[in-house]
């Protein structure tokens, strides 16, 4: 059993889902869960696995749901006897246990290829992102230049973006080659819910480009969430400075950080 739940855990976080994963770390007394025993919680509400069954595996469940809803491991204890309030058995037992919750890589978007593109991948080679880079050129997306990313793809952009997954643990950089590739680019994915798109290029060409996507119809509040210029402004002009303070912004958005110095913290 332990063999096939490990192997549906992998499965479930390769098609980029969450997966919680309980298991019994102490028992005191008598109780229908026994040390070691594990139970995994999936998206899709299955179960595969037991802690014990009954009501001890009913309150499980509910942690696990919580974890999974979080994104955070947590850890659970219940008393098993007739005064709890969650767990009123007759057991007269205590377990604890603990909620691993298996996330999938954040998936890191580069749209276009060339230098500031190229920059940003060779910072996030030293993070742990599952990398995808697309460009209308084959000479600027190819595994040769992207030898580390996972995914590659040149040819019609919005082609290629529509049949990428792009989900809320996407995080998604467009800095193709000029206006028309941005809007093409940004066009396909505002529609989706990715958790951070950031788009290189002067504030001119961004309320330009933002008034004509307003046009055709597109909410405001999905504009108002793009980082348009993107990056934290920390750099110069040199490239592989701009791609840093692009890293960074996006990290402080993954991470919900804030701007401040870490020596003027308590």
């Amino acid at each position: 059993m332990d063999e096939m739940i490990l192997d549906r855990i992998s499965k479930e976080v390769k098609c980029g889902n969450k997966v919680a994963f309980a298991t019994i770390t102490e028992v005191k007394g008598s109780s229908p869960g026994k040390v070691g025993a594990t139970l995994a919680y999936f998206n899709d509400k299955s179960i595969l696995g037991t802690v014990g069954g009954g009501i001890l595996e009913h309150e499980v469940i509910i942690e696990c749901k919580k974890a999974l809803d979080s994104g955070f491991d947590r850890a659970f204890k219940h008393a098993l006897d007739e005064n709890s309030k969650d767990t009123p058995m007759q057991c007269g037992g205590r377990v604890c246990g603990f909620i691993k919750v298996f996330k999938p890589r954040p998936r890191l978007l580069i749209v276009g290829g060339g230098h500031v593109g190229y920059n940003i991948y060779k910072i996030a080679n030293t993070l742990d992102f599952y990398k995808i880079i697309v460009d209308d050129r084959v000479e600027f997306a190819n595994k040769e230049r992207f030898e580390s990313a996972d995914e590659v793809y040149s040819g019609n952009i919005d082609n290629i973006l529509n049949d990428i997954n792009i989900d809320e643990n996407t995080y998604v950089i467009i800095a193709t080659r000029g206006y028309e590739k941005d809007l093409e680019a940004l066009r396909e994915i505002i529609k989706k819910n990715p958790s951070y798109i950031g788009m290189i290029g002067s504030k001119k060409k961004w309320n330009t480009l933002k008034g004509e996507l307003l046009k055709e119809g597109v909410e405001k509040e999905l504009l108002d969430k793009v980082y348009a210029p993107v990056g934290l402004n920390i750099s110069s002009n040199d490239v592989s400075e701009i791609a840093f303070g692009i890293m960074a912004e996006l990290l402080l958005v993954k991470n919900k950080g804030e701007l401040s110095h870490r020596k003027h913290t308590k």
